[in-house]
C-alpha cells in the first residue's frame, strides 16, 4: 500500500528542539500548525528527536505526511524524504527544491529592513554582529546579503563581525567595531545571545541606548521586549509559516491521491519592522 492509497489523517511535525534555538517560536509554529491542520482534519505527531535521516524515516512511517523544519543548505534529512516518497513541506529552503513545497521567512528582506531603517535615521556606519564563524544558521547568509545590497544602496559603511555571543566574546567584537570605526552610530545584532552584553556594553562606555547608538535586532518580539530599553526588531511571523505549510500539505496530500505528480511551491513570507525604544535619528 502505498502513502497515496491510505490515509491516517496524521501529520509528523519532525521539530528537533536544540539549545541554541528560541524554543517559544518553535512552539508558536507548531501550535499554528496544530490548529490549521485540526481545520483540515488532521492530527499531528510531534518528533523533537534531532536523529537526522533515521528520524524522518521513523516519522513518516504512521503518517500521511511529513513537515520537516529548520531545514538549512545540504540538508541531510532531504534524500531521506525523498526516497521514501512520503508527502513532504519544508520550513526553510534546500540546496534542491525541485519536486518539494517550502515555506521559510524571507530573511533578504529582513536585512534589507535594517539596512533601511538605520539608513531613514541618518546612520552611515553600522556594526552588523552576526553569529560565531562555523554556526551554521539557515537564515544568516541571506539575512546578511539582503542587508549588504541595500546599504550599499543606501551609501551605508558596515562592518560585519561574528560573535559568539558571550559577555567577553561580544566585549571583543564592539572593541573591534568601534576601532576599525570609531563613527559607528548603529548597530544590527543578528546574534540574539549578542543582545544582552551589547547593551550593557555600550552603557558602560557611556554610549547610550538609542541617544548615543541605535539598536535594531533581528528576533522575535517576545525578545525584544525582555530588553530596557525594548528592542526595535525585524522578525517574521511564526505563524503564518504554519499557516502556509499546512495548506501546502493539504495540495500535496490531494495530488497524491489523485496519483498527479506534485507540484513545486516555493513561499517566502514578509518580514516586518517593529520600532520601539533602541533606536532614533542620529545625534
Amino acid at each position: 500500500m502505498t502513502h497515496a492509497d491510505r490515509r491516517s489523517r496524521i501529520i509528523a511535525l519532525v521539530m528537533p528542539l536544540r539549545t541554541d534555538m528560541y524554543v517559544p517560536v518553535m512552539m508558536e509554529i507548531a501550535a499554528s500548525i496544530t490548529t490549521e491542520a485540526r481545520r483540515h482534519g488532521y492530527d499531528i505527531l510531534l518528533v523533537t528527536d534531532d536523529e537526522g535521516p533515521e528520524g524522518v524515516r521513523r516519522a513518516s512511517g504512521p503518517a500521511d505526511g511529513v513537515i520537516l523544519t529548520d531545514v538549512v543548505p545540504g540538508d541531510p534529512r532531504i534524500p531521506a524524504l525523498r526516497a521514501r516518497g512520503t508527502p513532504a513541506v519544508l520550513i526553510g529552503l534546500p540546496d534542491d527544491p525541485r519536486q518539494l513545497s517550502c515555506v521559510d521567512q524571507d530573511f533578504a528582506a529582513a536585512g534589507a529592513l535594517c539596512a533601511d531603517h538605520l539608513a531613514d535615521l541618518g546612520h552611515r556606519e553600522v556594526g552588523f554582529i552576526g553569529y560565531a564563524s562555523g554556526v551554521h544558521k539557515r537564515h544568516a547568509e541571506r539575512t546578511l546579503a539582503g542587508f549588504r545590497e541595500r546599504a550599499e544602496q543606501r551609501g551605508v559603511r558596515f562592518l560585519h563581525r561574528p560573535c559568539e555571543g558571550t559577555y567577553d566574546s561580544t566585549a571583543r567584537t564592539l572593541t573591534r567595531i568601534l576601532a576599525d570605526r570609531p563613527g559607528t552610530t548603529g548597530f544590527v545584532v543578528q546574534n540574539e545571545a549578542a543582545i544582552g552584553p551589547l547593551l550593557g556594553l555600550l552603557q558602560a562606555l557611556g554610549r547610550s541606548v538609542p541617544e548615543d547608538a541605535s539598536v535594531v535586532a533581528l528576533c522575535p518580539a517576545q525578545l525584544a521586549e525582555q530588553h530596557t530599553p525594548a528592542l526595535t526588531t525585524v522578525s517574521g511571523p511564526a505563524r503564518e509559516l504554519g499557516r502556509v505549510a499546512v495548506g501546502q500539505m493539504m495540495r500535496r496530500l490531494t495530488a497524491a491521491r489523485r496519483g498527479e505528480p506534485p507540484a513545486d511551491e516555493r513561499v517566502l513570507v514578509t518580514p516586518a519592522l517593529t520600532i520601539r525604544q533602541s533606536s532614533k535619528a542620529k545625534p
